[in-house]
C-alpha cells in the first residue's frame, strides 16, 4: 500500500512536470508529445491509486474476511 502511494506521487509529479513544461515548447509536435507523456504518467498515477486503495481495503477486511 505504501509503495503504491510513493509510486503514485512520483507519477503524479512527472505528469505535472510534463504538463507545466508543455506550455513553453515552441514546436507543436513536441508539445503534443509532452501532453502524451503527461497523460501516460497521469494514467500510471491513477492505476497506482486504485491498487493502493484496493490493497488497503483488503488489509482492513473490507472486501471479505481476512484469513
Amino acid at each position: 500500500m505504501w509503495m503504491c502511494l510513493v509510486f503514485g506521487l512520483v507519477c503524479a509529479g512527472a505528469a505535472l512536470t510534463a504538463l507545466t513544461g508543455a506550455a513553453t515548447v515552441a514546436d507543436a509536435a513536441e508539445r503534443q508529445a509532452s501532453y502524451g507523456y503527461a497523460a501516460f504518467w497521469g494514467f500510471l498515477a491513477m492505476v497506482a491509486t486504485v491498487f493502493g486503495v484496493l490493497s488497503w481495503m483488503m488489509a482492513k477486511g473490507k472486501l471479505g474476511p481476512v484469513d
